[in-house]
């Protein structure tokens, strides 16, 4: 899935290209979870942000300023490219890649592609600022490069579950956008057991310090493609290149030699090493 440092690439690659044009045409595939796109026909782009795994698409409407919401779920992919002939649906009234969802074109003649095989994503149309329909993303905790977080409030937030840190981290309550791979990284290099039940309040400093560090590394390499993620320009991140912990199990641990071990932890695949993060 798409983590913090994929979705910020692409918004940062958006930003450069969506802001001050118009939405002429849309096409979606028939779904609930992706027709919404529809209602961004006529409207004017302000701005691309990000909350957390989320793109948020600032449009305005004769009816006032909306958002367009854009998860990208675990195989959705953005892409801008040339409109076709006909517009957006082309010819026929459909798209020319089977697993396109929904697609966007503008007045300078770019469409905006939203593609995703296994559906798992989904498109919403709010009003600016209006998340009470859409639970999970009002209930995101707070930005990790927020200069209001620390490591005290990152310790208070993990205070309040007796979950291991690690599922804690992926429910997106204590900080947004961390993910599976990037939960892993930063628990290796902040040496905490992902299935640890507490923490004290110097690991919790040093775990933060630890996110903003693999995020920061993510962002600079251009995301992690491990099997479906690109960029808006269709190309692979690098960042996998330069995986400290994740994926590695049974390789041997890059700071003391123990054999990395793999498991399941709450659902879900997750490396550590059991002599550094004791």
């Amino acid at each position: 899935m798409p983590e913090l440092p994929e979705v910020e690439t692409i918004r940062r690659q958006l930003a450069l290209t969506l802001p001050g044009r118009t939405v002429v045409d849309s096409w979606a595939f028939d779904h609930p979870k992706f027709t919404p796109a529809s209602e961004s026909v006529g409207g004017h782009i302000h701005e691309v942000r990000r909350r957390g795994k989320y793109l948020l698409i600032e449009i305005t409407r004769p009816d006032g300023p909306h958002e367009l919401i854009i998860h990208l779920g675990m195989t959705g992919q953005l892409r801008t490219e040339a409109a076709e002939p006909g517009g957006v649906g082309g010819v026929g009234g459909g798209p020319r890649d089977p697993y396109d969802r929904a697609r966007f074109e503008l007045d300078d003649g770019t469409v905006l592609a939203y593609r995703d095989v296994r559906r798992f994503g989904r498109i919403a149309w709010t009003p600016r600022g209006h998340y009470d329909g859409h639970p999970t993303l009002a209930a995101l905790g707070p930005e990790p490069f927020d200069h209001a977080l620390d490591g005290a409030a990152l310790w208070a937030a993990l205070r309040g579950s007796r979950r291991a840190v690690k599922t804690q981290l992926l429910s997106q309550r204590p900080v947004a956008g961390v993910g599976n791979i990037y939960a892993d990284e930063a628990l290796w290099i902040a040496r905490i057991r992902p299935a640890a039940r507490t923490v004290t309040r110097p690991q919790a400093v040093r775990l933060l310090e630890a996110i903003r560090s693999v995020l920061s590394a993510g962002i600079e390499h251009g995301g992690t493609t491990l099997r479906d993620y690109v960029d808006a320009q269709g190309r692979s991140g690098e960042n996998q290149h330069h995986l400290l912990c994740y994926g590695r199990g049974g390789k041997p641990c890059i700071r003391c030699g123990e054999p990395l071990r793999h498991g399941v932890l709450d659902g879900r695949g997750t490396t550590w090493c059991r002599t550094c993060q004791r």
